[in-house]
């Protein structure tokens, strides 16, 4: 579960989120469903953030789903 974390401490930063053993997986899931890839399929999923990321206004959706937690 959420292999990808660890290449997204900024995005976490920025949404002013600290991943806990209690939310990490609801964050997961909330990625999950945000890039449209079933739950715990954390290759494709990874895959899919990598290109949100690549711009500001993928960013600013991702920001917004995890701070929506």
């Amino acid at each position: 579960m959420s292999c990808y974390f660890r290449h997204m401490s900024d995005v976490f930063q920025k949404a002013g989120v600290v991943i806990t053993k209690e939310n990490k997986k609801d964050v997961d899931r909330a990625l999950h469903s945000l890039v449209g890839v079933e739950y715990k399929d954390c290759s494709s999923t990874w895959r899919e953030l990598k290109i949100l990321l690549q711009d500001e206004e993928g960013k600013e959706r991702v920001i917004k789903t995890i701070r929506g937690l």
